[in-house]
């Protein structure tokens, strides 16, 4: 029930901050500037905010007032710049929050983390094809916050426990490595250049696609262990994104397979950091925006390009694999 709930919550969140970015913006120059400090506020605090709601009972205490602040982003009357802050917060708050939730919940497997992130792609696509839904998603999105908070008052006793400590040094090598191949994956995918992507139907086809790869990665994950399941992702990812991007089927193919390595990530961060599920899963996100930031002022072509986007993506898979080498080595068995 309260997967399903985040789920369709992680939909709504992500499509009204996308509809009041690009419904209240006035120009290609506000858009900009407010998606600048939209992501900024909504990707790169994730790893303070997370750390922040750490704390017992907080996450299910704050989730659905995050909700709130985001609606009110939609609604409020007032400059751009402040209805931007409020989603920008709100999501960052609300994405540590359901992540950390749904890691506590998920007893070890990594199935549901992806049902929990991929609908989030679908919520962007629609609130940025269509902005003048967001009134309805927005009344939507306030009654979904009611209905996350009696979910949440259905388990009193689980909102102040606190956790024994399960593991010992922080594991710096292994958090590093994920963390920096999450930016450099960005990097990477920014290199990318799709020519058919062009209209709304494309956009729409893309966010299924990614929605698909990312609810899928979690069971094959489950199913297979994060070695296997990252090599069937990444490696045929990485030479369909790096070669095939004049093809909307071969793209759409490596988007899918992309994907499926999303929840991987960060259910192996979640796996080094035990004790801190909040900030494992804003961890990931705080790294992804420098990083598509970074992408986007190199512009490459050519043989550097392809260069560029398979050197990511493997990166990536190396540090997945060192990950769960070191899992093992403490007795873990990812």
């Amino acid at each position: 029930m309260i997967l399903a709930c985040n789920a369709l919550s992680h939909f709504l969140v992500d499509a009204v901050c996308l509809a009041t970015l690009f419904g209240a913006a006035k120009s290609g120059t506000d858009i900009a500037i407010a998606v600048l400090i939209y992501n900024t506020l909504a990707f790169t605090t994730q790893c303070l905010t997370g750390w922040l709601v750490d704390r017992p009972g907080l996450a299910r205490l704050l989730e659905a007032p995050s909700m709130l602040l985001v609606a009110a982003g939609y609604f409020l009357p007032g400059p751009l710049l402040l209805r931007v802050c409020l989603t920008g917060l709100g999501n960052s708050f609300f994405h540590v929050c359901g992540g950390r939730v749904t890691l506590e919940k998920s007893r070890g497997k990594a199935a549901p983390l992806g049902v929990f992130v991929a609908p989030g792609a679908l919520g962007v696509a629609i609130g940025k094809c269509w902005p003048q839904l967001g009134a309805a998603l927005s009344v939507l999105l306030i009654l979904m916050a009611g209905a996350v908070f009696l979910a949440y008052r259905k388990e009193p006793a689980e909102l102040f426990v606190v956790e024994e400590k399960r593991r010992g040094p922080f594991p710096l090598l292994p958090v590093a490595a994920l963390t920096i191949a999450v930016a450099v994956r960005a990097i990477g995918g920014c290199a990318a250049v799709f020519p058919w992507n062009t209209g709304i139907a494309t956009a729409v086809a893309t966010a299924v696609f990614v929605f698909a790869g990312k609810t899928a990665g979690g069971f094959l994950c489950d199913r297979t262990g994060a070695v296997k399941s990252s090599a069937v992702s990444i490696v045929p990812s990485a030479i369909l994104i790096a070669f095939c991007g004049f093809s909307m089927g071969g793209s759409l193919l490596g988007q899918f397979l992309l994907n499926l390595s999303m929840p991987v990530t960060l259910w192996l961060l979640y796996r080094l950091l035990p004790d801190e599920p909040g900030f494992a899963f804003g961890l990931a996100a705080s790294a992804l925006w420098p990083g598509t930031l970074l992408g986007q002022l190199i512009q490459l072509t050519g043989a550097a390009q392809k260069a560029l986007i398979l050197f990511s993506f493997l990166l990536g898979l190396v540090s997945v694999w060192y990950s769960v080498i070191f899992l093992k080595k403490k007795g873990d068995r990812p």
